[in-house]
């Protein structure tokens, strides 16, 4: 199958290993990566801060990119969220813009959807020999529906402990702009989880989301938990040829 990567703004600049752990482990189950190199931000920030304006133009920057591709893959809960729930009430009713983004939104799929719905497939041969708990985003919990798609391809994973999260459905504070602009209720809301992740005594936490790993890691670090936190994809890309890097 050619699957295009949306691999989105925080990836790029951030985690580029990400992108490289999907291209690796689709490339390995045998299907062709593309990364159409007109693709910018999907405008998540600007809508979620009120400039509708602007998210509608990156909106319509994102249909001419990715018009012709038959499945895309964004390794981000919130961005794929953005795309599938948000595009469609950007366009007034029956307008080219809704019209387009309507019929794009089906063909975008997070890497949990894409792997369990797409390609049908659980078992990717990947091995992480730690114990790992996961964190389930709020947008791919509450928008996208994700889940046990995340659990049941990490369940597979040859040498890897899973381990459940205390209060798992929580957020974790992050919510992007509203980490800015309300810092102190979202650190708050970041310790809280920090400290159940670091109760269930795992190694490494999980999650489809690299903001919210980013957020929860920070506090992590600062309070010297010792537990890493890595992207689905770069467990699942992971091989004892291949191993990934903590």
């Amino acid at each position: 199958m050619r699957i295009a990567l949306f691999i989105t703004c925080l990836n790029d600049t951030l985690f580029p290993d990400t992108g490289r752990a999907v291209v690796r482990l689709l490339e390995r189950l045998g299907h062709e990566v593309v990364f159409p190199e007109s693709q910018t931000c999907c405008g998540q920030m600007h809508y979620n801060t009120g400039y509708r304006r602007d998210a509608q133009k990156l909106a319509v920057r994102f249909v001419k990119t990715f018009d012709d591709a038959d499945v895309i893959l964004a390794p981000s809960g919130s961005c794929a969220a953005m795309v599938r729930d948000n595009y469609p009430r950007l366009g007034a009713a029956g307008s080219r813009l809704q019209r387009a983004t309507t019929a794009l939104a089906p063909r975008v799929h997070d890497l949990s959807e894409l792997l369990v719905d797409v390609l049908g497939v659980t078992d990717v041969g990947a091995y992480f020999p730690h114990t790992v708990t996961y964190h389930p985003t709020c947008h791919g919990l509450r928008l996208l529906g994700l889940g046990d798609r995340p659990y049941a391809l990490l369940r597979e994973v040859r040498g890897l402990e899973l381990v459940e999260l205390p209060e798992a459905r929580e957020c974790c504070g992050f919510g992007g702009t509203f980490a800015v602009k309300n810092p102190d209720v979202s650190a708050a809301m970041g310790a809280d989880k920090a400290r159940n992740v670091a109760a269930t005594g795992a190694e490494v936490l999980c999650a489809v989301d690299n903001s919210c790993l980013m957020h929860i890691g920070g506090t992590l670090d600062r309070q010297r938990a010792g537990v890493k936190v890595v992207h689905l994809a770069e467990i699942l890309a992971s091989t004892e040829q291949e191993p990934a890097q903590l």
